[in-house]
């Protein structure tokens, strides 16, 4: 579990910092500056900014404000939302964004990924997949933050996005986001077991025993979280808060 990762998810909301629970009941957070600024002094080494509205806005990403969050940010940022283009991929390079997470533009012009991947690397290109059960159980794969059914095979999707040149997965279940009681790691070891690049399972942690179980049953490389990092608690108090040094090494440990 040594190289594992636990890395914080913001959701921007315009240049605000919210939450969801299943993609819903929108919580403001306060400001993604100041959560940027206590993750730097917390030595978070990796941070997700994710605009969960660009794509339902058909909005391109909001640069200048990209601009100030990286500037900022003394960590690699992985940046999606409203990427459709690979100029848009190139200024979002330009600006000091190190990895780029493309998910509806996938299911639109799926050559996107492999020429990002050709020109900037496939470490630096992200497949990203938001998996919910439908009425009957079985996985879907939904696009433009849940509204849109993309696939109705999510395990040959996430090949399809290797195929393409992803380097790595976010895999996010939309059943388990923001209900702070584990992962989904029947999916993830699914997903898992498929692809032959590192997968970042997201979606439902609420204490870094999730994040364990996600490793080391789900075989996931990393975990994203968000309500852990921004809740005090399951009353939904607001704190930013991220694991301490001792936290991590024990957790990298074991």
């Amino acid at each position: 579990m040594i190289n594992s990762r636990i890395i914080p998810v913001l959701l921007l909301s315009g240049e605000g910092l919210v939450k969801t629970i299943k993609f819903r009941d929108r919580v403001y957070i306060g400001d993604p500056l100041n959560a940027i600024k206590i993750f730097n002094e917390k030595e978070v080494d990796e941070l997700i900014i994710l605009d969960i509205d660009a794509q339902k806005n058909k909005t391109d990403p909001n640069f200048s404000y990209i601009k100030r969050l990286a500037t900022e940010c003394f960590m690699p940022v992985c940046y999606g939302g409203g990427i459709a283009s690979l100029d848009a991929i190139k200024e979002l390079f330009f600006l000091g964004i190190e990895k780029v997470s493309i998910n509806s533009a996938s299911f639109q012009n799926l050559d996107l990924i492999s020429e990002a991947a050709k020109i900037y690397g496939v470490q630096s290109i992200i497949g990203a997949m938001d998996v919910k059960k439908n009425l009957l159980g079985k996985y879907e794969v939904f696009y433009n933050n849940g509204r849109i059914k993309g696939s109705s095979n999510p395990f040959q999707w996430v090949k399809t996005l290797e195929n393409s040149g992803a380097g790595e997965i976010f895999l996010n279940s939309i059943d388990n986001d923001g209900t702070m009681n584990g992962l989904d790691t029947v999916l993830i070891k699914k997903i898992t077991e498929i692809v032959n690049i590192p997968v970042i399972a997201c979606g439902g942690a609420g204490n870094i025993d999730h994040c364990k179980t996600a490793i080391d049953l789900g075989g996931a490389a990393a975990v994203g979280v968000g309500s852990m990092v921004v809740f005090k608690d399951n009353n939904r108090a607001v704190l930013i808060s991220y694991p301490n040094q001792d936290q991590l090494k024990n957790f990298r440990d074991e």
